[in-house]
């Protein structure tokens, strides 16, 4: 049977996800990652500020979810990979992966050579493709006048600054989609956006010239999967029906199926969120725009902090499993 074409487009840890899920069913699905290049923050921005290439941290966790682990030394090198130092002088908060990533660019000459040369190491089952191969920064104008550039900067938003909405996303300088990316929506039988912060992770690609354009001209089935949280300064208050507003309103048209976790976030997680003012993402108005498919999708274990991790990670995220369930049904 030919294997049916799915597209996943976002980046950090909610791509991570969907893809280790989908990796289980290598033998039905061709899978391609799209990422975002606009990441500048931790050991990504670091790099990206000392040796001035591509930002290399979505790359790095959308190879490892895709990468063979079926034998001991094959997991053990996919552990490597997602390592983080928490000690050294430089070298603190550093991931391996993405220092062997940047090595790898210096010795072959160009990014794609270097996540291709990656991907044939980790033995990837499936492409990732960098959405862009210009080096941009996001830029997010507020309606209060306000303008922030810097992915990171987006994200960390100071106390008293969450009243503000962002209006307007793009990114500077102007950039193209990377050709193979494009190929790659346009040959899809499904596009997956998300899970992921809206701004920062699902738009901050598709801000990007020609991501629009491909989105609109494929035949695919477009899928988004709504994130469990708002995020501080970004979606304050906003429900999956304004979520999903947002999303049509930059991509031109609404996605044919919105996929929602139905499952209560365990309350001592609830509080601990509540803390940094972020609560789950309610339902709110759903228009029938779109086929609204709700299930349990939350992941059980809480997620364990990384030392020598200087960014703010979610501390629950959807399940592999139960997301990739689902979107097999779609194809």
């Amino acid at each position: 049977m030919e294997k049916r074409k799915v597209v996943v487009i976002g980046g950090g840890t909610g791509t991570h996800t969907v893809l280790k899920g989908l990796k289980k069913f290598k033998n039905l699905l061709d899978i391609s990652a799209i990422v975002t290049m606009a990441d500048s923050g931790g050991s990504t921005g670091r790099l990206r500020d000392e040796f001035g290439y591509l930002p290399v941290g979505d790359v790095r966790m959308a190879l490892t979810a895709l990468a063979q682990d079926t034998y001991t030394h094959e997991e053990l090198l996919r552990e490597l990979f997602l390592y983080r130092f928490d000690k050294g002088k430089g070298l603190s908060g550093h991931n391996f992966g993405n220092l062997l990533l940047v090595a790898l660019t210096d010795i072959l000459g160009s990014e794609e050579k270097a996540i291709r040369a990656t991907s044939e190491l980790l033995r990837v089952q499936g492409k990732v493709l960098p959405v862009t191969n210009e080096k941009v920064h996001l830029v997010a104008e507020y309606d209060d006048g306000s303008k922030t550039v810097g992915e990171h900067e987006i994200d960390d938003v100071a106390v008293g600054q969450e009243s503000r909405r962002i209006i307007k996303l793009s990114v500077t300088p102007e950039a193209k989609i990377n050709d193979s990316a494009k190929q790659a929506i346009l040959g899809a039988d499904l596009v997956v956006l998300g899970p992921g912060d809206l701004y920062t992770s699902v738009l901050a690609n598709c801000v990007v010239g020609g991501v629009v354009e491909a989105l609109r001209a494929t035949s695919a089935k477009l899928a988004y999967v709504s994130n469990l949280m708002t995020r501080f300064g970004q979606t304050d208050g906003m429900t999956v029906a304004e979520h999903v507003e947002v999303l049509a309103e930059y991509i031109g048209c609404y996605p044919n199926v919105v996929l929602v976790n139905s499952m209560e976030l365990p309350g001592d997680l609830a509080k601990r969120y509540a803390g940094d003012k972020e609560y789950p993402v309610e339902l709110g108005n759903i228009t029938g725009k779109f086929k609204l498919i709700q299930k349990d999708l939350l992941a059980r274990e809480e997620v364990e902090t990384v030392k020598g991790d200087t960014l703010r990670r979610s501390l629950i995220r959807h399940d592999s499993d139960k997301l990739a369930k689902e979107i097999i049904n779609l194809v």
